[in-house]
């Protein structure tokens, strides 16, 4: 049986109205990295609690994410308790789920509507486990899409002082090792430049931070 599937979100602007309509206040918004270099980095808004990297889905990448888990199975990571993870059930929702993952371990510096629905979501799955919170999550009614796409969202917070890619096709957080405020999107970016150099013919990254009172 096919898994169910929403439209999916590209890249900004979708993100900002996005979380607008599921009631997340603009004092913090998302907007997007226009370069890697410190000179492009220095343009971003200042702080910045998460990190959306949009990529394309190849057979490198594929290829990459198997070897990965097979070697992470057997290397036990020390993910903190506190990481809010949510598994991807539904196609075309790794945009939904990369917001998801930004905003959730960021809870304490964000602000919502009261009848935020986003909100309600978080309240009501904070005590599941991620395959619970994929199964609560598919509940939710979305616009349907025969088209299937090959670009994927995934989200770098800073948890802890800790680095951690979020990624809903992935069994578990994956620890990219120490980060601190002042250094989380300069840290996050380095991980993204792997992703890049893992397919040097493509070009179809994208990289959208949430920063506070910006853009």
């Amino acid at each position: 049986m096919d898994c169910p599937r929403w439209l999916p979100l590209e890249s900004n602007p979708e993100v900002r109205i996005f979380v607008s309509c599921l009631g997340m206040k603009s004092t913090w918004q998302f907007g997007d990295v226009y370069g890697l270099d410190p000179e492009l980095l220095s343009m971003v808004p200042r702080p910045v609690c998460a990190v959306l990297l949009l990529f394309p889905v190849t057979e490198k990448y594929e290829a990459f994410k198997q070897e990965e888990e097979e070697k992470l199975k057997d290397k036990r990571q020390d993910v903190s308790p506190d990481v809010y993870f949510i598994k991807q059930t539904i196609g075309n929702a790794c945009g939904t789920i990369g917001l998801i993952h930004a905003v959730a371990n960021n809870q304490g510096h964000l602000e919502f509507e009261p009848d935020s629905p986003l909100k309600k979501f978080l309240e009501q799955t904070s005590k599941m486990t991620p395959e619970e919170r994929a199964t609560f999550l598919e509940k939710d009614e979305a616009p349907s899409l025969d088209e299937k796409v090959n670009l994927h969202f995934i989200a770098f917070v800073n948890v802890g002082g800790h680095l951690y890619e979020l990624d809903g096709r992935k069994p578990f957080p994956i620890v990219h090792g120490k980060t601190s405020e002042d250094t989380f999107l300069e840290d996050a970016v380095e991980v993204c430049k792997i992703f890049m150099a893992r397919d040097p013919q493509e070009v179809r990254f994208t990289i959208i931070a949430l920063s506070k009172d910006s853009y």
